[in-house]
């Protein structure tokens, strides 16, 4: 199916909002999406990364008061310096680890298949960590600290496998680390900043010439949809992880993941 290209860039915006945040995976969801819509090939691993800056700016808007405080306090007070401090820590591993495989996966792992694969081991993943007993003992984003922040930066690296999703990979870092589940999901939202601020920014310098000139006014279009759409899902996972664990999300997983493989056959 081959549709033009703002009704392109609005379903992607959509798709990409939606998808960020939930532990399903926003970048196999556009994968699959682009390919549904003939968008493929380098242009539209521009188009899937680059919109990610939408849902990033929504995790800014959504906690403007914490991130301005920390900001202002970071030179000052010593919890604010952890806080910073984890954050960093959290990111490393996946910028060292991405920095080594970012072509070999983009050559070999965004396409159906590997996306179909991935959600499926996801979710069995989140299957299982759902099952053992949580012994939770931080309930705010902000006490993680260093220890546990390494923990679910080395998780947050399965995430490189599209499909996986980064949501996904540090919330459940975050359970196995002790952290309460609101903590883990706060957290993963403000790993995502440097994490997929990074990763655009790097794409575009790396990529910027696949896009043509027409394409610039339709990706900032997209990049502003996600934004809004972000911002609520963020506010819905909230209040869902709040009195819910995350199989529902695993059972979609694998459906998806199925139809998928079922319709490549």
């Amino acid at each position: 199916m081959i549709l033009p290209l703002p009704l392109v860039a609005l379903i992607l915006g959509i798709v990409e909002g939606i998808t960020e945040f939930l532990p399903i995976s926003s970048t196999g969801h556009l994968i699959l999406t682009g390919h549904w819509l003939g968008l493929t090939g380098e242009r539209a691993e521009v188009f899937e990364i680059f919109i990610q800056l939408g849902a990033v700016l929504a995790v800014v808007v959504e906690y403007r008061a914490k991130l301005l405080g920390l900001v202002r306090d970071v030179a000052i007070d010593p919890k604010a310096r952890s806080f910073a401090a984890s954050i960093a820590v959290g990111f490393l591993p996946a910028a060292v680890v991405g920095l080594a495989v970012h072509d070999w996966v983009s050559a070999h792992l965004f396409g159906p298949r590997t996306v179909a694969a991935a959600l499926i081991v996801g979710a069995i993943a989140i299957l299982l960590v759902e099952r053992l007993p949580h012994r939770a003992d931080v309930s705010r984003a902000e006490d993680v600290g260093l220890k546990r922040a390494g923990w679910i930066g080395l998780a947050q690296c399965v995430a490189l496998w599209p499909g996986f999703s980064r949501s996904a990979a540090t919330i459940l870092g975050g359970l196995l680390c002790g952290l309460e589940r609101r903590a883990a999901t706060e957290f993963s939202f403000f790993l995502a900043i440097p994490t997929l601020g990074a990763a655009t920014v790097w794409d575009l310098i790396k990529r910027h010439d696949a896009l043509a000139g027409s394409d610039v006014l339709w990706l900032l279009v997209a990049t502003g949809v996600s934004f809004l759409v972000a911002w609520a899902s963020i506010r819905w996972l909230l209040r869902f992880v709040a009195h819910h664990d995350l199989t529902p999300f695993a059972w979609y997983r694998i459906v998806l993941g199925l139809a998928v493989l079922l319709a490549m056959r």
